[in-house]
């Protein structure tokens, strides 16, 4: 019975508070991230406001990537022919 007595001793007085240590070193940082995720996932419901007129960009852009493509094809060409007359 004494034996009994001398285990719950060192349970309550050893091993629970290594426990609880143990155990606020893990919640801690869970509820941080928890908190980062909370405030990631407001504002990405805030951004989605800004994002109505995003169909209308891909019309805007198609002509620069058009006039781009033109350029560097041309680029290319030339590059292309320097290094035929250069035996390359």
């Amino acid at each position: 019975m004494i034996f009994w007595w001398i285990g719950n001793i060192i349970l309550l007085f050893a091993v629970l508070p290594i426990v609880a240590v143990l155990m606020n070193r893990i919640v801690t940082p869970a509820n941080r991230i928890h908190k980062t995720v909370d405030d990631n996932f407001y504002n990405g419901v805030i951004l989605t406001g800004d994002l109505d007129n995003v169909p209308a960009l891909p019309t805007k852009t198609d002509g620069t990537v058009n006039e781009v493509a033109i350029g560097a094809t041309r680029y290319v060409k030339r590059v292309g022919a320097l290094l035929a007359a250069l035996g390359v």
